[in-house]
């Protein structure tokens, strides 16, 4: 009698953690595709951040992302139903296909474009020739310029 009452104690121990274990994943799941998707609303916060007061769209989102996931739908067809429903904008980052791989690359590039660009400049600078007056007289710098300065402070004893 004891093996048995300490056996149904033992399954039913098992069955809760299974099923609180279940739970856990789903709500893992929720929370993560939960966090790929933007509200709708107008707000442009990630869907399960949106705190917009009177949000009409947050809590139907939601409702649907809750509604697939107890389907048993995977994440790509999850997603690929709200592109469907909301439009590509509904996905929080661009996806790494199609137009979506010129997303990822297009700041890259032009981070490498703008420092090749700032490089030429200040390269150019630096290697521009002295300015010249009209009369073919150049400015004079360097050391001669520290002997004239010399020469002034000595004749004008400042």
């Amino acid at each position: 009698m004891k093996t048995t009452l300490k056996r149904v104690v033992q399954i039913a121990v098992l069955s809760l953690s299974v099923a609180l274990l279940l739970g856990a994943q789903g709500d893992a799941r929720f929370q993560t595709l939960g966090h790929r998707l933007m509200c709708k609303c107008g707000c442009n916060q990630i869907l399960l951040e949106c705190n917009h007061v009177g949000c009409t769209m947050s809590d139907g989102m939601r409702n649907e992302l809750s509604a697939g996931i107890e389907r048993g739908d995977s994440d790509s067809l999850v997603m690929q139903a709200f592109v469907q429903k909301y439009g590509p904008t509904v996905e929080a980052a661009p996806t790494s296909e199609g137009f979506g791989k010129v997303a990822w690359i297009t700041p890259y590039v032009v981070l490498i474009l703008g420092i090749v660009m700032v490089w030429a400049l200040v390269r150019a600078w630096r290697n521009r020739p002295e300015p010249a007056f009209a009369d073919g007289v150049r400015p004079i710098r360097g050391a001669d310029l520290d002997h004239f300065r010399e020469q002034v402070r000595s004749e004008t004893e400042l």
